[in-house]
């Protein structure tokens, strides 16, 4: 009888760069809902995660028919917890990879799909702000709405920006380079809705948008429901007039232009961690919400809207109740402006603060964050 711990060694292999698997309960729960004793003894013989294997050699490894062997790892390529790049295979980290794919494939059983869905919950609650912690990356930034550069914008003619709104700044310049555009399920909200625990701001349907080839790829893949561009520019303002945020990958590489999720900071597993423990894997924007204070009623909408909990209502003192005001914290706010698309007096404005550059391509390890899930 074997004393080799498969999920243990096979644990090992899911890292790249800053992402691994942790030593915890909460792993080995999880790898043995995604993957059966008998599969698992095949994954062993697995290289590290993104280092491709073929059924050849896997046969030789595992003196396992090939036919057999391949028939196993289709359906674990088909279920989402395994890549395949034409004949070959290879094993991905858990997330960003698996659970992405996962929840994307959906080709498990339902009671499987809900027992993950609990356990990733666990995950990205309890362990996952102390993995971003360690890592020291950052992982996304927000991107402003749709319509901001028309009516939310003001640039503050104290700072020395090298330019008034810089393309990587805002939604609409990703939807004016495409005409190809699909929406694919948020995975994060995806898991709420499996556990019991659906998000209050906006359903799983009102997911990422994924733009030109990469949209198109979704859809192949029975990922993504394909939309019009004015259909992708709705999807935008139903996704902030809901408090999301639009996120893209932190740089400036041509990936960031592909795709932007729309995030809840209760279930997004970039979000939450910044929210609830302030551990921040999203980089701040360049803008900061001003207020004209002439033009506020201090409604709340601005304090129930924002994503991080960074604004505040100060209820007066005074008996004419002049000190009464909205108050920003500035060390929480990511300068989204889901509180300026959402103020029904338009008596908030985005002002540039700064001319911050992402870095050029994010990599965690050899991959990018797309390459990661795909």
């Amino acid at each position: 009888m074997s004393d080799i711990d498969y999920y243990e060694e096979v644990r090992t292999k899911l890292e790249m760069g800053p992402l691994f698997a942790p030593k915890h309960e909460a792993t080995y729960e999880i790898m043995k809902i995604l993957w059966n004793e008998e599969e698992i003894k095949i994954l062993y013989h697995f290289p590290k995660a993104y280092d491709p294997i073929g059924i050849q050699e896997l046969a030789e490894k595992t003196g396992i028919p090939k036919a057999q062997l391949k028939t196993t790892l289709n359906r674990l390529s088909e279920k989402g917890t395994l890549s395949k790049k034409g004949s070959k295979f290879s094993l991905m980290t858990l997330a960003p990879g698996v659970f992405e794919r996962y929840y994307c494939e959906r080709k498990d059983t339902e009671e499987n799909l809900t027992k993950a869905a609990v356990i990733f919950r666990k995950i990205m609650d309890d362990i996952l702000p102390q993995l971003l912690m360690e890592a020291k990356v950052k992982l996304m930034r927000p991107l402003l709405p749709i319509d901001a550069k028309e009516k939310l914008i003001q640039i503050d003619t104290t700072i020395n920006t090298k330019s008034q709104v810089l393309p990587h700044e805002i939604a609409e310049e990703i939807i004016n380079k495409y005409d190809y555009f699909a929406t694919v399920p948020c995975q994060c909200r995806l898991l709420g809705e499996y556990s019991g625990e659906p998000c209050k701001r906006a359903p799983a349907e009102l997911g990422c948008l994924f733009c030109g080839l990469m949209g198109q790829v979704t859809v192949e893949l029975g990922w993504g429901k394909e939309l019009t561009k004015q259909e992708a520019i709705e999807h935008l303002r139903k996704a902030e007039k809901a408090g999301l945020v639009h996120h893209t990958v932190d740089d400036i590489s041509a990936e960031s232009k592909l795709f932007i999720c729309n995030c809840c900071s209760c279930h997004c597993g970039v979000l939450s961690p910044s929210k609830k423990s302030r551990i921040y894997a999203t980089n701040p924007s360049n803008y900061r919400p001003e207020r004209d204070n002439t033009l506020c009623v201090k409604c709340g909408t601005c304090m129930e809207k924002c994503p991080m909990d960074a604004i505040f209502h100060i209820y007066p003192r005074k008996t004419d109740s002049s000190d009464e005001h909205m108050l920003l914290r500035d060390e929480y706010c990511i300068g989204c402006g889901v509180c300026a698309v959402n103020c029904p007096n338009n008596a908030i404005k985005m002002v540039k603060i700064s001319d911050s550059i992402p870095q050029k391509h994010l990599k965690l390890g050899t991959k990018s964050f797309l390459e990661l899930l795909m």
